[in-house]
């Protein structure tokens, strides 16, 4: 199992782009420490593979092209079709061997608003962390700064927030703990043997 070295969650300026394409792009860049030129080729590089990831029938394909963008990936990962995985910083998103993660999941680790927000809202980007084994079921949402523990399991269309215990099942929006199941393997494990 691969071992990830998770980063820490830093601040970002409120959305403001510029009336000017050209313009927004320095300021991207500025933001990101890049030049312009590699922060446009890279973004444009990354909108691409985003949208072949979302729409291929392979799920190695959709694998390999998120890789390709950035997100961490570990070994026999499932991603289902019609994922997005966050657009602007796929580099936080680390999802370790063995989860599915189902169509339709929103994988978000940044927040960025408008300044009129400003006090309500912290922008920020904040790495998510989805543990092996987990399953993130249909059309769930994960949002910044979450660690999703090992065995977990997010039910359908539940929108998670906060941090998910090992061996819990949570549903709802917000995302709640509706079943603790450790119990429940550890005694199917000793039936099997």
């Amino acid at each position: 199992m691969y071992q990830y070295k998770i980063p820490e969650s830093f601040s970002i300026p409120f959305f403001d782009h510029d009336k000017s394409l050209l313009k927004t792009i320095r300021t991207s860049g500025k933001r990101r420490k890049m030049n312009f030129f590699y922060f446009a080729c890279r973004k444009i590089k990354n909108i691409i593979l985003y949208r072949w990831a979302y729409f291929c029938p392979f799920n190695s394909w959709r694998i390999r092209f998120h890789r390709w963008r950035g997100v961490h990936i570990g070994e026999n990962v499932f991603i289902g079709t019609q994922c997005s995985i966050d657009n602007a910083y796929p580099e936080m998103i680390f999802i370790e061997d063995y989860v599915a993660i189902n169509q339709g999941t929103t994988l978000l680790a940044h927040t960025n608003v408008r300044h009129c927000f400003e006090g309500l809202i912290e922008c920020k980007v904040s790495p998510i962390h989805i543990k092996h084994h987990a399953l993130v079921s249909i059309n769930s949402t994960i949002l910044q700064g979450v660690v999703i523990g090992e065995y977990a399991v997010v039910s359908a269309g539940s929108i998670v927030i906060n941090n998910i215990k090992p061996f819990t099942m949570v549903m709802g929006n917000p995302a709640k703990k509706i079943l603790d199941f450790k119990h429940m393997l550890t005694n199917q494990n000793n039936n099997n043997q």
